[in-house]
Formats: C-alpha cells, structure tokens, sequence
C-alpha cells in the first residue's frame, strides 16, 4: 500500500466529471440510436400532397392506379410517400411491385425532393432520379435518360434505396441489385412511384412485408466495407494492449491490470513512452493501490450503510481533498448513502439522515438542485418506478465510485492539467471517434449512421 500522501494545496472539485456522471447515470448521455428510433420512417403514399389528376390512390394508401387519358409528358400520375426517406442510418429501401403495366409499362421508381412537379414522371426533372420500367434507363434530372438495367413489367418487383455511406442511389429488380448511381441532390427526399398509361397499377411496400432484395445483408457488407477500410490503417505495436491498460489503470482496477497482464504474457510490463502511442501510463498509476482499495470500500461500504469507513479512509490518505464538507465528493458519497437507505426500504433512517447530513447541500449552489432529485425518492410509493429511479441504479454506484477516483488523482503532484483525471485514454479516444462521425455526417447534410459505442460494442458481443 501507498504511504499516506503528503498535503498539497487542494484541488477544485471535477465538477464536470459529476454533471457527465448524472447525465450517464439518467440516461440522458447522447446515442445515435436514440435519434434513429426517432426518425419518421415512410409508411404509406401521400393522397394530399399530389396533382390528384391521373390515377387513383387504394383506400389503404399502398397502391396507385392510372385513370387518366395521356396526351404528353405532363400527365403523369406520381406520388411520393407520406414523409422523407430516413437519414441518420447506413441505408433507406423500399420497393415496388407492378400489379399491372398496362399497355406501354411507363411505370418508375425514385426519389424526389418535397417540391417536385408530380405531373412528371421522378427522374424529368431536377432535383429527381428515377428507374423507369418502359425503357430500363436511369433519368438523373433531365429528360433525356440513360441504360441502366433491364425493363421491368407486371409482376416484377423493382426497388429503390440510397445508400448514405458512399452518398449513391441504388436500385434492384426482383431481389437483385441493378446498379448504383451518384447521389447529388442535396436536402431531403421522397420515395416516390409513378403511373403514365391506361390501366397501370403498383403497389409499394415501406417494409411492412418481407422485401425481395435483401437489404439487411446490403447494409451488413456496407459496414464490412468500412471496417475493412479501418482495418487497413497502419497502428504501433500493441497500442490496443495498452489503451484497455491504461482504462483499467485510470479507474483503479488493480486486480484486473495484472489478471490482463498474465493473460497478455506481459509479467513485468513497461511504461510505454510517448513515441510509442502518444499517452503515458505514469499519471494513470498513480496511488493505484490505494484507489483499489477505496473503489471496493465505495461499493461494498456504502452499500451496508458504513459510509464514515470511507470518510476515514479518505481523510487519512488524502486529507485535502476533504478540507471541505460541502465538496461535491461529499455531497456525492452522502447522497448514494441515502439512496441507500431508500433501497433497503428503510425511510426512517433516510429522513434522518437527510436532516443530519444532506440540509447542509441545499445553500449549495448548484448542489441544492441536484440534491432536490435525491430527495425526491421520499416522495414516491414505488421509487424504483418514478422519473428518479435511475439513482437506484447499480452503475450509481459506479459514478460515485469513478468520482472519488477521479478526486484522488487529482492530488497527484505531476499532474498539470486537473481536467485529465476526468476521463481515461479510452474515453477520450471514444469521444473522439464520435465527433469525428459527426463532422463526417455533417459534410453529407448529417445523413448516414454516426459513431455509436454501445451500439458497436453490442455488434462484436454477438459474433
């Protein structure tokens, strides 16, 4: 064990590390996926937004069929679906299946953008692109179309989809890819079907039936071709090794770092130098048997209610990290005490210990507010079932515990910069790779899928 550390002029609290770990802690933290369950996803065609002149749309919004009397180029009957083509994913597919092709089979398939003239056929115009059916060619924006695939007639099933990875258009006939083309139309689009012909009828499908191309695996082979992209980046020797390292180092997991060790063959291991991998281990070791300690007597102590146990030993290693009563530190430790008493059912002991100890956080500012949702436990029949109950959350306690280790790395004398104890090498590499995604995304008009951690740890988890 460390000998106790000698005084130092005591810190400011990492008050940023406490907001990120109650945002964490209340699900609030940002997810990609959060924003993709969020997204309107096309359901059914459009009957108000459309000239309503040539064809009539089935009662249940999915088919459309041509009851007019062409005479030009400006009686088409086309219409787009009731909203945009989702963007914050890999891809968007749909597809439609020709009922009928009537006698020229001038049926298409494409996107358009919300202001599209819907007496033309996707493709005519700017702004447009459309496969259509009569001659297989691809009109891009302009009437004057080009090969593209082959024709399509009644009973075939074509589809469209963008795919927002490398910005293209691409279409399918009958479960088979037919080709790919350039995206460049800007802002947001409407898969949009067309009829131009007696007797012409398509029924689309936004997905609530079984697609005929396969678009999972699509997408799939997609995210293959970017980490195979990924893949191909020249990284130093080991730095994987010595990021997860540096992580179980910064947060205290001592027992863990030489169980990694021995299974990594490295039974002495040396501190990497900067030129190495760009991080040093030096201020991630620092006190790392006495944080050991102190994050097992957080989860263990607090949990059976000793909390001046950790009081004490806190005071004994770090005395000026304790100087204050009122400190976030304590504020953090009183208040997981309380949720425990809460959790234990014992509302008694925590309306006493709220009186005792946690009045003194309300003339704390900006304390009194977050200490006010601790409280707030008292006022539920059910705590585990109200808008607080994620402070009975085990990983709550993994806050509190990251809090008092980030609080006692910040004694360390070599340490500069009191903000590098927040987070480790790992975390900041994440943050990185997301605001990466993001500026990537936001070259595109934010279209595509952004970075999202959990949602890549639960991919590997399952192969």
């Amino acid at each position: 064990m460390e000998n106790k550390q000698a005084p130092v002029a005591a810190r400011e609290d990492p008050f940023d590390l406490f907001k990120l770990s109650s945002r964490w802690a209340s699900g609030e933290a940002e997810s990609s996926s959060l924003e993709i369950e969020a997204e309107e996803i096309p359901s059914h065609l459009n009957t108000l937004n459309s000239s309503g002149m040539f064809h009539m749309v089935s009662t249940d919004k999915m088919s459309v069929q041509y009851v007019g009397n062409p005479q030009h180029g400006y009686d088409v009957g086309a219409v787009q679906a009731n909203c945009p083509a989702p963007t914050r994913r890999i891809a968007y597919y749909f597809e439609m299946t020709v009922k009928n092709a009537g006698q020229k089979g001038q049926v298409a398939i494409g996107f358009t953008t919300k202001e599209f003239n819907l007496r033309r056929q996707p493709g005519w115009e700017a702004n447009s692109c459309g496969y259509h059916g009569d001659d297989g060619y691809l009109y891009h924006g302009q009437g004057k179309g080009e090969p593209f695939g082959p024709t399509y007639t009644s009973d075939d099933t074509v589809g469209a989809g963008i795919n927002y990875s490398t910005q293209e258009f691409f279409f399918t006939k009958n479960g088979e890819l037919v080709g790919t083309v350039s995206k460049d139309i800007k802002g947001l689009l409407y898969p949009t079907i067309a009829v131009h012909g007696p007797n012409e009828e398509v029924t689309v499908n936004f997905g609530k039936q079984p697609f005929r191309f396969d678009i999972e695996m699509f997408m799939f082979k997609e995210r293959q071709k970017q980490e195979e992209l990924i893949g191909k980046l020249t990284l130093p020797p080991n730095v994987s090794h010595w990021i997860v390292r540096s992580y179980l180092l910064h947060y205290g997991y001592q027992d863990t770092v030489n169980s990694f060790d021995v299974e990594s063959g490295i039974m002495s291991p040396h501190i990497p130098t900067p030129q190495e991998n760009g991080f040093k281990e030096h201020g991630d070791a620092y006190a790392l048997n006495n944080r050991k300690i102190l994050r097992q007597l957080n989860l263990q102590l607090i949990r059976n209610g000793d909390i001046d146990s950790v009081f004490c030993k806190l005071r004994e290693w770090y005395p000026q990290i304790m100087q204050s009563d009122t400190s976030v530190l304590c504020f953090l430790l009183h208040s997981q005490r309380f949720i425990e008493y809460i959790r234990a059912g014992n509302l008694l002991e925590a309306v006493n210990y709220a009186r005792t100890e946690l009045n003194k956080f309300f003339s704390v500012n900006p304390l009194n507010n977050l200490l006010e949702d601790v409280v707030a436990l008292l006022a539920y029949e059910n705590p585990s079932k109200s808008c607080v109950a994620h402070l009975l959350e085990p990983q709550q306690r993994e806050f509190v515990a990251d809090a008092v280790n980030a609080m006692v790395l910040t004694t360390n004398p070599d340490m500069k910069n009191n903000k590098e104890c927040e987070i480790s090498s790992l975390e900041k590499l994440l943050k990185q790779l997301t605001r990466c995604s993001l500026e990537r995304r936001s070259l595109t008009g934010d279209q595509g899928e952004a970075f999202d951690v959990r949602k890549l740890a639960e991919n590997v988890s399952c192969r």
